[in-house]
């Protein structure tokens, strides 16, 4: 790849600048505000209803032992998750609308439309257990993950700046999943609570939380692939296939692992596991290095310009094309200068990538940006600038 710099001509400034802020929006208005809160509300409202229809089936004892349960593990799978981000991280907003969203909107829309699927069902076969098979094995997979997409697309078509390529597929997709699956497993664990007391619900918690934890979001961040591989390509037939074949992929695998064990039974289920789940599993480590591997090229060609002219050191330049490079760098900056040294080079990374990534949206045509080319550019010039100062004095 290769990108001409409009500003490369122009010197780096050589004097110190007013710190300025670097925001990933616009200030936002009277209206959108208003949305944003009108739409939390109404995601709130849902959560809330599902928790009720939950109570409704299980009791409260059994719904407080199960959202308990549930909820304990969800902060170290996000942390895991958002791990891998490791050039670019993700607006918060994002992070966490993507997780709410699964948490409390696709999990009432999926809710809602499998249990009318599943009742249809039941009342044309006459057969309770031909409703309940059609509601795991058809109608669950389309609905859940398709409900679990929409934000993603949104994202995709809405936020093209905060949506990069694979890994940021992965990552949104993955956090889609996580808040989906944990209000699932409070319905889960609540009713193993009712039925099986504690021995029904350690052998729950074994199965979803310990056995098949990444089931969920190995689905849906097909979806997230097939996003990413359309942005990363100005192909036009990748563009229009990736995300409907990413789609199709999370619908088929989720029906394979819903129907291994509503079809067959345990020891197929297993076989599933260890057949499908657990290679599919080893096959996403290796996409994600893949694209990490692509990031820290986007990071070296992108960059390259600034070290040519000397506005970063060759150090700091070979430091941030790399993740070993800058994991070193940030705790050179906390051995030196703790705490807030080590914020500042976190930001530093950061907003390196960005100007990066920027640049490269530039270069391939999908750049959103608000203000004018130039004025985004100095901005970030003008901050990295001051960081690199900070961190060079000492």
């Amino acid at each position: 790849m290769s990108y001409q710099n409009p500003y490369s001509q122009i010197p780096a400034p050589t004097q110190p600048v007013v710190a300025v802020t670097i925001k990933r929006s616009p200030q936002m208005s009277v209206m959108r505000l208003a949305f944003a809160i009108i739409a939390i509300l109404i995601a709130l409202l849902l959560g809330l209803l599902v928790l009720l229809l939950i109570g409704i089936e299980t009791g409260p004892v059994p719904l407080l032992v199960g959202l308990v349960t549930a909820t304990i593990p969800v902060p170290v799978y996000v942390i895991l998750v958002l791990w891998i981000d490791r050039y670019e991280s993700e607006p918060p907003w994002m992070l966490a609308v993507a997780f709410f969203w699964g948490a409390f909107v696709a999990v009432f829309v999926a809710f809602l439309l499998n249990t009318m699927m599943g009742l249809i069902v039941t009342a044309v076969t006459h057969n309770l257990k031909a409703g309940e098979t059609f509601a795991a094995v058809i109608s669950a997979p389309i609905v859940e993950e398709c409900a679990k997409a929409i934000i993603l697309f949104i994202f995709f078509f809405a936020k093209k700046d905060e949506f990069d390529g694979v890994i940021d597929g992965i990552v949104y997709g993955s956090l889609v999943a996580l808040g989906f699956a944990m209000t699932e497993n409070i319905q889960y664990y609540g009713k193993a609570m009712l039925v099986g007391g504690g021995g029904g619900l350690t052998l729950t918690l074994l199965i979803r939380g310990a056995f098949a934890p990444f089931s969920h979001p190995l689905f849906t961040s097909m979806t997230g692939i097939g996003l990413g591989l359309a942005r990363q390509s100005n192909n036009i037939v990748v563009k229009t296939l990736t995300p409907i074949l990413g789609l199709l992929m999370a619908i088929f695998m989720h029906s394979i692992w819903n129907g291994s064990a509503a079809i067959f039974g345990g020891g197929v289920f297993v076989l599933t596991y260890i057949l499908v789940m657990v290679p599919a599993f080893f096959i996403m480590l290796v996409v994600i290095s893949l694209a990490l591997r692509r990031e820290g090229q986007v990071v070296t060609e992108f960059l390259r310009v600034d070290c040519d002219r000397g506005f970063l050191t060759k150090q700091e330049y070979d430091e941030l094309c790399s993740i070993k490079g800058r994991m070193g760098a940030s705790y050179n900056a906390f051995s030196r200068g703790g705490i807030q040294q080590w914020r500042n080079r976190r930001r530093f990374n950061q907003l390196a990538s960005e100007l990066a990534f920027h640049r490269s949206r530039v270069a391939r045509g999908v750049s959103t940006a608000t203000r004018t080319l130039s004025e985004l550019e100095d901005l970030y010039l003008q901050e990295l600038q001051n960081l690199a100062q900070q961190a060079r004095s000492r």
